[in-house]
């Protein structure tokens, strides 16, 4: 019964953006004007500079009284906006997953953006690098910025590894032992060592498994093909990847367990996966490094998450969101937001103009991690219908998280309840 309950509020997310395309509000632009921007984060450096950048638009835009951002928690973040959007109180703009972005794209849910960019004055709308900006355009129109285009990379805690006798993050790079098997072994020997955890794949927690493609993208696996029509997760590959992963948890103890929670940024991990946009919780209270991921039995590699900016057709002041968006993307702003994520202007992507906002990362970790990896890297999956696909996944996985889990047989599962979404 519950799976029926997820798979049907998931299956409404197509539903409601495509009510939403047919229902926008008149805009009221010329009367005083308070625009809602919902996102995920509740970062205080990063609600900082959101609202450094409004105060400075409010400045310029007198009918603008005022400009809120609405943090909903990452784990609830698009079924809390699509509940808005389905109960007639959109934000006027909205933070994107990669994971959501065909279904808001292509549903006309969201004001389109290329004609307005491409014409405010000093915009550079050609500095925008083509490759980011593919997974939010359809038919060739622009329907929500990329603002964030950012690799993961591993935050490691040097001082937890040589508690465990090991040698630091950089060691095993240079020696050319940066790889998964090297890195598990680590982990479970800090968690031996110190009791504390190995390795965290930062917002996985056994509920988002998108994340965990940052681990089996080193096997070469993917969740399904490249056009999206078959399930990827009874490839070998795969497989391989998955018993790896079980085996870290529930034999080595590499990583922490379900239900066990530990944070990299209070020194309770040797080592996460996430991107830099964390750096701002680092703290200096321990010895740290950001290194790539780690290289698997496929090589090199490297994994993207995206983060969209759109303009939702049900906003009152549609037109007015639109311009403010354009000043929040602007060369100037983005050269400030890139500090925590990195723009898709060509531009500001080099090591040295990341480095003058990013005063935590050297040029050398910004490099090898967010330039390297943009250039290289794999978008997170993202499908059509992406909402109801997650949660079957989900579910499908669950019986993956015990000691005893039957591997192969779990992963079949999964692609025995994708397969007929996956083909829709």
């Amino acid at each position: 019964m519950k799976r029926k309950v997820w798979a049907g509020a998931a299956a409404a997310l197509v539903g409601v953006l495509a009510l939403s395309a047919c229902g926008g509000g008149e805009d009221a632009s010329s009367g005083p004007v308070s625009l809602r921007m919902t996102i995920w984060s509740a970062n205080e450096a990063h609600l900082a500079l959101f609202n450094e950048i409004a105060e400075a638009y409010i400045a310029a835009h007198p009918n603008v009284e005022s400009i809120t951002f609405d943090p909903i928690p990452f784990e609830t973040y698009t079924t809390a906006l699509t509940t808005q959007i389905a109960g007639g109180n959109a934000p006027d703009l909205a933070w994107i997953f990669e994971s959501s972005a065909p279904d808001f794209v292509t549903s006309g849910a969201l004001v389109p953006l290329s004609g307005k960019l491409s014409s405010v004055d000093g915009y550079e709308y050609d500095d925008l690098a083509e490759a980011p900006l593919s997974l939010w355009q359809h038919d060739g129109e622009l329907y929500a910025y990329p603002f964030s285009t950012s690799p993961f990379g591993v935050f490691v805690n040097n001082d937890l590894l040589a508690a465990a006798g090991q040698p630091t993050a950089a060691e095993l790079v240079a020696a050319g032992e940066w790889t998964w098997e090297r890195v598990i072994e680590a982990a479970a020997a800090v968690h031996a060592a110190t009791g504390k955890a190995g390795l965290v794949i930062r917002d996985f927690d056994y509920r988002n498994w998108d994340n965990l493609s940052t681990f089996f993208g080193g096997w070469g696996a993917r969740a399904w093909s490249e056009d999206g029509s078959q399930c990827g997760f009874t490839a070998p590959e795969m497989v391989q990847a998955m018993t790896t992963l079980h085996e870290a948890i529930f034999d080595k103890q590499a990583l922490p367990g379900p239900g066990t929670n530990a944070d990299f940024f209070a020194g309770e991990a040797a080592m996460t996966v996430t991107q830099i946009s964390r750096a701002s919780l680092l703290e200096d209270n321990f010895a740290w490094d950001l290194v790539p991921l780690p290289a698997g039995p496929a090589g090199e590699y490297a994994v993207i998450g995206q983060a969209g900016l759109g303009v939702l057709r049900q906003s009152d002041h549609a037109d007015v969101a639109v311009d403010f968006l354009a000043f929040f993307t602007n060369p100037e702003n983005s050269a400030k937001l890139a500090q925590f994520f990195p723009p898709p202007r060509q531009s500001l992507l080099t090591a040295q103009t990341l480095a003058k906002t990013n005063p935590k990362l050297t040029p050398e970790q910004l490099q090898s991690v967010v330039i390297d990896g943009i250039s290289t890297g794999v978008v997170k999956p993202s499908h059509a219908g992406a909402a109801e696909i997650a949660q079957e996944v989900r579910a499908a996985l669950d019986p993956l998280w015990t000691p005893d889990a039957d591997v192969a047989a779990v992963l079949a599962d999964v692609c025995e309840r994708i397969q007929p979404l996956l083909a829709d």
